[in-house]
């Protein structure tokens, strides 16, 4: 699923072909990507913005919301061709924006205001501050890595960048985070901050479907110290990554390097 870098490379991408212009038409071709029925009537509207909150992309236009979670496999795609995948074409006055998505987890929603369980959301990641970081963590008796992937906790972190960040803070992910001393958790902070940056420079990890709304393929990927590389050496002390299952995902670490 993408993720906080990956959500944000496609905003940032697609905002230069998007802002200012005016939906002529949106074809919606099957109901199973449309979180809000009845179906979106967002046709002679103008898309004053879009924005990323957590793993969520809003575009803000002036009668509405129109939001997309883009799920497993979905694509924002400008000036694309349509494929035997597109699920969506919205039709500007001035190009066209294909969603495509495979396994059809991905979802399309729009209404007059921000959805409730969007707004629910925690903190950003990028914006929280180190103070309130460890304030929200404070009195929290619960795994670091299922803390980490709540979105109510923080809004856009995933199984790769929880993994990437822990292993580069020296955080066991089964750690509880109330048993974390102020230092380590300043420090873990801070390095969430720094993979974030980093991934959204390179693109963003494509693994398997990602891809910016150029079809560009992110490279941070090419950067990852532990996530997807089960029984390869650490890159700090060698000894082999392992792969365990935390809260239900599949979690990858150094036993060695990542303390409780």
């Amino acid at each position: 699923m993408p993720e906080l870098p990956e959500v944000e490379t496609v905003v940032r991408t697609l905002r230069p072909f998007v802002v200012g212009r005016i939906i002529s038409e949106a074809r919606f071709f099957t109901p199973l990507i449309l979180a809000s029925k009845p179906e979106p009537q967002v046709n002679g509207m103008r898309i004053e913005t879009v924005a990323r909150c957590g793993k969520n992309i809003l575009f803000q236009l002036d009668q509405g919301i129109l939001l997309v979670h883009l799920g497993m496999t979905g694509k924002l795609l400008a000036n694309a061709p349509a494929g035997k995948h597109t699920r969506a074409v919205f039709t500007l006055d001035q190009g066209v924006v294909l969603y495509d998505d495979i396994r059809m987890f991905g979802r399309i929603e729009f209404g007059c205001e921000v959805p409730p369980h969007i707004a629910a959301l925690g903190p950003d990641p990028l914006e929280i501050s180190v103070d309130d970081f460890l304030q929200r963590t404070r009195n929290r008796h619960t795994r670091i890595k299922p803390l980490l992937l709540n979105q109510n906790f923080l809004r856009g972190l995933g199984n790769i960048y929880v993994d990437e960040t822990l292993f580069r803070a020296g955080i066991h992910p089964q750690a509880f985070a109330d048993g974390l001393k102020p230092e380590r958790l300043r420090r873990l902070h801070r390095v969430i901050v720094e993979v974030l940056e980093a991934s959204i420079t390179a693109g963003g990890s494509s693994i398997s479907d990602y891809v910016d709304s150029a079809g560009r393929q992110g490279s941070f990927q090419n950067q990852h110290l532990v996530y997807g590389k089960k029984d390869e050496p650490c890159p700090t002390c060698s000894s082999p990554i392992e792969r365990i299952v935390v809260a239900q995902r599949g979690t990858h670490l150094c036993p060695r390097c990542q303390k409780k």
